[in-house]
């Protein structure tokens, strides 16, 4: 009953995390509509980031934020192109941006290869390596920070895109576009301006992503289908659902990883998505 507790409680806080790197494809995919399967790369781009500036002696979280300009930025910039040649064309740019981003995966990959090789980078900090004792329980700080730093990332852009006229414009982009011009806005610079926001969130979770554990350049995979059973999961655009199912997620793994082994573990995700495919196609929290 001990180690099934440790499992769930170790559990929550990976869920967690795995909400926090999953939350700009939530917006991306799940609001704007983007076959953004070069999320995870974006993941890992910020995760090399956070490494350089740690080396400058920067603290993880803060380079994380510091990434975030440049990664708006950066996702402004792939939105706009990918807009003025594929989905300004019409009907098929969907299986083309497909491609498109397929490229944009590779491309980051073997750049970071080129850059940094494929050996495992690290960061360091005063909370990675330590734990925190509760009672028989010792909980790792650096998931406890990783924690900690998705549920602001979840509640605050949950408010922004709930309290704010650009927030809900976002929200309305996805529903009704004609409406949206209508009341004044530019639908393309509302889903630019998203996907900047999607992308910038990303370039904070990489932060994240490092301090959990060593990176490589294609570390990537492993997070594709892990993001996107939680987003699917949660229902399109559902942000306080993406924090649930990552949780979900999170201790489905735990408990499989310590009943099973670490070899079943991957497959939790591949199986939650099919499962919620096929029983509720909209989500746990979509309509």
């Amino acid at each position: 009953m001990d180690l099934l507790l440790d499992a769930i409680v170790l559990g929550l806080l990976v869920g967690c995390f795995y909400a926090a790197v999953s939350v700009g494809l939530s917006v991306a995919f799940g609001l704007l509509d983007v076959p953004h399967i070069a999320h995870p790369a974006f993941l890992v781009l910020g995760a090399y980031g956070t490494y350089m500036l740690n080396r400058m002696g920067w603290d993880p979280i803060l380079a994380g934020v510091a990434l975030m300009p440049a990664f708006m930025l950066l996702g402004i910039a792939v939105y706009r192109f990918y807009y003025e040649t594929f989905e300004r064309r019409g009907s098929d740019a969907g299986l083309r941006g497909l491609a498109f981003f397929f490229g944009v995966v590779f491309i980051v990959e073997v750049g970071l290869v080129m850059v940094f090789g494929v050996d495992q980078r690290l960061v360091e900090a005063p909370y990675i390596g330590k734990s925190l004792a509760v009672g028989d329980m010792r909980l790792p700080l650096r998931l406890l920070v990783a924690f900690a730093m998705a549920l602001v990332l979840t509640i605050g852009l949950s408010l922004y895109l709930s309290k704010t006229f650009t927030g809900r414009a976002i929200k309305a982009v996805a529903q009704d576009e004609t409406a949206l011009r209508l009341m004044g806005a530019n639908p393309v610079r509302i889903k630019q301006w998203a996907f900047g926001i999607a992308t910038a969130v990303t370039g904070l979770a990489g932060a994240l992503l490092i301090i959990v554990g060593p990176v490589e350049p294609t570390i990537d995979r492993v997070y594709i289908g892990r993001t996107f059973c939680v987003v699917v999961l949660a229902g399109l655009g559902s942000m306080s659902g993406t924090l649930v199912a990552g949780i979900i997620l999170g201790i489905s793994e735990s408990i499989v990883l310590t009943l099973l082994g670490a070899s079943w573990a991957p497959a939790v995700s591949f199986g939650l998505l099919l499962v919620m495919l096929g029983i509720r196609p909209q989500g746990l929290f979509g309509r």
